[in-house]
């Protein structure tokens, strides 16, 4: 008996499609229960195939850097060469085999970071697994506690002191991740995360999928974190502006 492939194989065939151009990659959704949370995507596989379509005529180049799997869930943090290159993640839900769900969060590659390090390079190995649900936990409260209600002097009790950072605009260490937190814009702060969406974890790593606003513009934060020794102690993110409704081309919104 053929044995039915992993969520992590089945990701990454279906991303493959935006390189290869093949329709039959979009199969690996079901197209009659799938929900688009990409605001900027139609609805339903055959939406996905055009997309495919029009995409592999820039000859795109998608390279995987991360997968990972949580229950019902696959995500990936990926580097897309669109003629530019972008980095993003990419979320799916999974059904009997096939994606029924799906959010993604895509930002334009920018780096090094004033500490020399890209958006996409640092660790991959995933391992702890007894400790997914104690990271998931951990990282949750962070974002919780720190990001959302502004706790900064509970920073030291969540994050290493050495922070190796990949955000491409700060540098590595608590000092450089405080001030970007503390930093100003006009009546408010630059950055300022509202809600925690969903947090999506494998071993060491764990995902977290947050609402806010970064200068004044509605947007979402996904933020990847490799825990160790009970603390934080290397950093990813994307943000992403979210598209006003008006410019939506399905109704399920971005999260």
């Amino acid at each position: 008996m053929d044995q039915k492939p992993s969520k992590r194989e089945l990701i990454q065939k279906l991303l493959k499609g935006i390189e290869t151009g093949d329709a039959m990659a979009a199969a690996v959704v079901n197209e009659a229960k799938y929900i688009q949370h990409n605001p900027q995507t139609h609805e339903g596989s055959e939406g996905l195939a055009v997309l495919f379509a029009r995409l592999a005529k820039t000859e795109p180049r998608v390279t995987f850097v991360r997968v990972f799997e949580d229950g019902d869930f696959a995500f990936a943090h990926n580097e897309y060469d669109f003629a530019s290159l972008r980095v993003a993640f990419e979320v799916f839900r999974f059904e009997d085999g096939q994606a029924v769900e799906h959010w993604d969060n895509i930002q334009p590659s920018r780096g090094p970071n004033p500490s020399g390090r890209g958006m996409l390079d640092g660790t991959t190995e995933i391992t702890d697994l007894e400790m997914t649900e104690a990271n998931r936990a951990f990282a949750r409260a962070f974002v919780e506690n720190v990001l959302v209600q502004r706790r900064l002097d509970l920073l030291e009790d969540y994050v290493d002191g050495g922070l190796i950072q990949h955000n491409p605009a700060i540098a590595d260490g608590l000092p450089a991740l405080r001030a970007a937190l503390e930093a100003a814009d006009g009546d408010g702060f630059a950055i300022q995360y509202d809600k925690l969406h969903k947090v999506l974890a494998e071993g060491n790593f764990v995902l977290c999928m947050s609402e806010g606003t970064r200068r004044g513009v509605h947007s979402s934060f996904y933020d990847l974190f490799r825990i160790a020794d009970g603390l934080i102690v290397e950093h990813w993110d994307t943000i992403e502006a979210i598209a006003p409704r008006s410019e939506w081309k399905n109704e399920n919104g971005k999260f």
